[in-house]
């Protein structure tokens, strides 16, 4: 993806202040306001720059810089007088689009004291658009890099140099600017540009750098929670080899809490698994989404669907009824399990204050994947409507088998802020 913000519209602002005063008048109020007595043009040097000028006028390119070279082979010329050639050169190099010679007067010109620094610096801009826009991204790096030093950063500016990398495959030194960019942004409490966020997953992407393109996905679905987005970050998980069948289940929410479960077969998968895990309100919970979204009911499996979640809702029915005395066994069993999946079942019933303390007696006992039975209990707060609460449980969510790497993203989905 590559933004084209330049085209060929600079025509130097130098190509205004040509020669129009009589030779033997000082012109140099056409330039800058410091003119002073000695500031003269001789008629060896102002009739070729007046006819410099007429050339221009006519775009007759080639005739004015033959007319300003015969201006700067006059011998024993004066300071103001090459100052004056050199603004001459670079009006007509700019304007007949050559570039290097462009370059070469505004060097001159940029060096002299005669010029103030805010023309200066417009001098610089110039330059490095014109290197750009000629292609010649080599030269346009150093050009446009002297700018931001001379004049600060400018977002504009700042692209090019990003496009001037990237076109040359310097994908690392593309990703820093942009990266750098992207945290000053953010420091200022500013929403990243979607492009740019895109622009910078591409560039770590050209390096095959994973972690990069991660953190880029990442930063596109904190704050363009796209299911695309998502779908990127959840695959680079799925294709964990480590991750464990006991996360399989939440990686499938995970999923489908994004939008990107598109199957009727994924929401019958993930219900099922809840009818194993005796949570069916949870299975109930997921197949009303999936007919929300229009994703059940539609295709010849709908009567198998709508089976499936009347089971769901009967088998509901009778855990929440049998809740008290679940609950009870669950306190005084010797493991884990019964606590953390009775009191995850109240949670859903609505009794989030008891379900959450059960679920902790449960945490208590030293269940046999404390990491997985830490996130579930983070995913009881968030369908417990505690939010905030399920951040900080998330942040505390440890371990290299996908637990944390799963916490982190629920914690990034329930913490983003909201789309616009």
């Amino acid at each position: 993806m590559i933004l084209r913000l330049f085209r060929n519209r600079h025509a130097l602002f130098l190509t205004g202040v040509l020669l129009s005063a009589p030779v033997g008048i000082s012109v140099a109020a056409c330039f800058s306001g410091a003119a002073q007595a000695e500031d003269m043009l001789s008629a060896n040097v102002g009739k070729p720059l007046q006819a410099a000028q007429s050339a221009l006028a006519a775009k007759n390119y080639a005739k004015a810089m033959q007319d300003v070279d015969a201006a700067d082979a006059v011998s024993g010329k004066t300071d103001y007088e090459t100052y004056t050639i050199a603004q001459m050169r670079a009006a007509v190099a700019a304007q007949s689009g050559d570039t290097a010679a462009a370059i070469k007067a505004y060097d001159v010109l940029i060096a002299s004291s005669r010029t103030p620094a805010s023309a200066k610096q417009q001098m610089m801009m110039a330059e490095a658009t014109m290197a750009y826009q000629a292609k010649d991204y080599a030269r346009a790096v150093p050009l446009i890099e002297k700018y931001l030093k001379a004049a600060g950063p400018n977002p504009q500016m700042q692209t090019i140099l990003v496009q001037s990398y990237y076109l040359q495959k310097d994908y690392k030194n593309a990703a820093r600017v942009l990266q750098d960019q992207v945290n000053a942004e953010i420091k200022a409490k500013k929403v990243p540009p979607e492009n740019q966020l895109q622009f910078l997953t591409t560039c770590y992407h050209a390096m095959k750098d994973d972690a990069g393109e991660t953190h880029g996905y990442v930063l596109l679905a904190k704050y363009y929670s796209k299911p695309d987005y998502w779908a990127a970050l959840i695959h680079v998980l799925a294709t964990n080899a480590k991750l464990p069948e006991a996360l399989q289940f939440n990686l499938l929410r995970l999923r489908e809490a994004t939008g990107t479960l598109k199957d009727p077969s994924d929401y019958m998968d993930i219900a099922e698994r809840a009818m194993q895990r005796n949570m069916p309100q949870l299975a109930v919970k997921v197949m009303d989404s999936g007919y929300a979204r229009g994703v059940l009911g539609k295709d010849a499996g709908a009567p198998r669907e709508a089976k499936l979640k009347a089971m769901a809702v009967s088998r509901a029915a009778d855990v929440k009824a049998g809740l008290t005395a679940a609950a009870q066994s669950a306190a005084s069993a010797p493991n884990a399990g019964p606590a953390l999946t009775t009191g995850y079942n109240m949670v859903l019933a609505g009794q989030v204050k008891e379900g959450l303390a059960l679920m902790k007696q449960g945490l208590a006992k030293h269940p046999r994947f404390p990491d997985i039975a830490l996130l579930e209990y983070g995913m009881a707060e968030m369908d417990g409507g505690l939010s905030k609460d399920a951040a900080a449980t998330f942040e505390q969510v440890q371990g290299e088998d996908g637990a944390r790497d799963l916490a982190q993203l629920w914690e990034l989905l329930i913490t983003r802020p909201p789309t616009k």
